[in-house]
């Protein structure tokens, strides 16, 4: 609670006052914010279905941003008792959005969600009967759902069975980020805590705007997320077959792998994802990412980018076609990460590997 006060208090001198008045800075922020749902929103509409707990998330975050300007800009006192339960929706959203990329999820949604709207209902029941207590009510819901999203993750970015594998690496970074996020927002607020106590919020304006950028690394997160690393409609409730062989081995499993890349190149495919190797070869996802691991010691994104550079590397010696059309026959939808893989595995860009092995031929 004491650090929505701060945060606001921040926010009405950041502006001279004549135009504070007319536009507080919250305000103005949550509207951009409100721009970058619009733009997630169209993103949405094309192949697969967008991320709903992280559009939810978008639309939080924006509404955080209002409160504060309303609280502060327009001296609106009765927010203060609702910008507290607003927070608590946060961690739940990012968790709730990252069990959608990885396409698990243990229980019917009904009791999902009676479960992640507890945490709101303690927050809102404390700011009636025990406002002392908000702050550390929200220290443990961030960092409880910090933790169990990286427990989610555990596996590496073979845990994002739904997600593309030219994405699946930056989705998981970006999964680590959303938990240390939620990590220094509660950190913020144990510090604002002591400060109240020892200090009189002598520094709690500095922590509060690391708390506000905390709450941007989120919000940024989500939104790339988002890009390429949605399921596949209709999959995010799918489970892993179940009919194969549980004795197959490490070497049957990468001989079938192995096989299905080389005949039939289904590392081409842009859309891949480890659930639907996983459905192709009849083989659980689990094991085909364990036997890629003890193999090869890589993931199985790692695996598969690898067949793609190889070809990638094959088009530009041999062919005089555009680096942007061999990224895409090859099975890359982003340049950054086409780039990003190629130079990892070659320590070269795509140009300078062309150049490298003389004249293309037409």
């Amino acid at each position: 609670m004491r650090r929505v006060d701060v945060a606001g208090s921040i926010a009405t001198h950041l502006l001279p006052g004549r135009l504070m008045l007319l536009i507080p800075l919250p305000i103005v922020v949550s509207i951009l914010i409100l721009g970058l749902f619009i733009v997630a929103v169209r993103r949405g509409a094309e192949d697969r279905p967008a991320n709903i707990p992280f559009l939810a998330l978008i639309l939080v975050s924006a509404l955080q941003c209002l409160l504060v300007g309303l609280r502060w800009g327009y001296g609106l006192q009765q927010i203060m008792f609702v910008a507290p339960v607003v927070a608590a929706t946060i961690p739940p959203l990012v968790y709730a959005g990252v069990c959608q990329l990885i396409g698990r999820s243990w229980f019917s949604l009904s009791l999902r969600v009676g479960v992640h709207a507890l945490p709101v209902l303690l927050v809102a029941t404390l700011t009636v009967i025990w406002r002392d207590g908000i702050d550390l009510a929200l220290v443990l819901i961030f960092v409880s759902y910090g933790v169990a999203i990286l427990l989610l993750v555990q596996p590496g970015a073979d845990a994002l069975r739904l997600a593309a594998f030219d994405e699946a690496g930056s989705a998981y970074r970006a999964i680590l980020f959303a938990a240390g996020a939620l990590f220094l927002s509660a950190l913020g607020d144990v510090l604002v805590f002591l400060d109240m106590a020892w200090m009189h919020g002598q520094n709690a304006p500095l922590v509060i705007m690391g708390g506000q950028l905390a709450g941007l690394v989120i919000l940024s997160v989500a939104v790339a997320a988002m890009g390429r690393s949605r399921p596949f409609a209709g999959s995010a409730e799918m489970s892993e077959v179940t009919d194969a062989s549980k004795g197959v081995e490490t070497a049957e499993t990468m001989l079938a792998v192995e096989t299905l890349m080389r005949e039939r190149a289904v590392y081409r495919d842009c859309d891949l994802t480890l659930d639907r190797l996983a459905r192709k070869l009849r083989i659980p996802a689990r094991q085909i990412s364990t036997a890629i691991n003890e193999a090869t010691g890589s993931n199985v994104s790692q695996y598969v980018n690898a067949f793609r550079i190889r070809e990638a590397c094959d088009l530009l010696a041999q062919t005089a076609k555009p680096v942007t059309e061999i990224m895409f026959e090859v099975g890359f939808q982003t340049k950054s990460n086409f780039n990003r893989e190629f130079r990892r595995a070659t320590e070269m860009t795509p140009v300078e590997w062309r150049r490298s092995r003389g004249p293309a031929k037409g």
